[in-house]
């Protein structure tokens, strides 16, 4: 063998084959919390209770608009339906006062 690798191997220790520390590694356990609202998050929670109280579809949607989602990224898929489930319901809203006033 080679001396110049059996030298090599004498000045690493053998945990050396460990990956450095990442910056962020101390941020991973951040989303590893259940979400709130019985683990569903707060977007999901509130386009199922919209159904039963339609202004919950906009208060979500302004969580939405402000970035409520930069918190727990998580959060964003459930916001944004509930800004599309407010737009269908405004659109609706409008169609059925039109209808019956005019």
């Amino acid at each position: 063998m080679d001396q110049n690798l059996l030298q090599d191997a004498k000045e690493h220790p053998s945990n050396s084959n460990m990956p450095p520390e990442d910056a962020e590694s101390n941020q991973l356990g951040i989303f590893d919390r259940p979400l709130p609202c019985f683990g569903c998050g707060i977007g999901w929670f509130s386009l199922l209770l919209g159904f039963v109280f339609p202004f919950m579809w906009y208060y979500a949607t302004i969580l939405y608009f402000r970035n409520y989602y930069e918190r727990d990224p998580r959060e964003r898929a459930g916001l944004a339906a509930n800004a599309i489930a407010a737009l269908i319901f405004s659109v609706a809203a409008l169609v059925a006062v039109a209808l019956i006033v005019f």
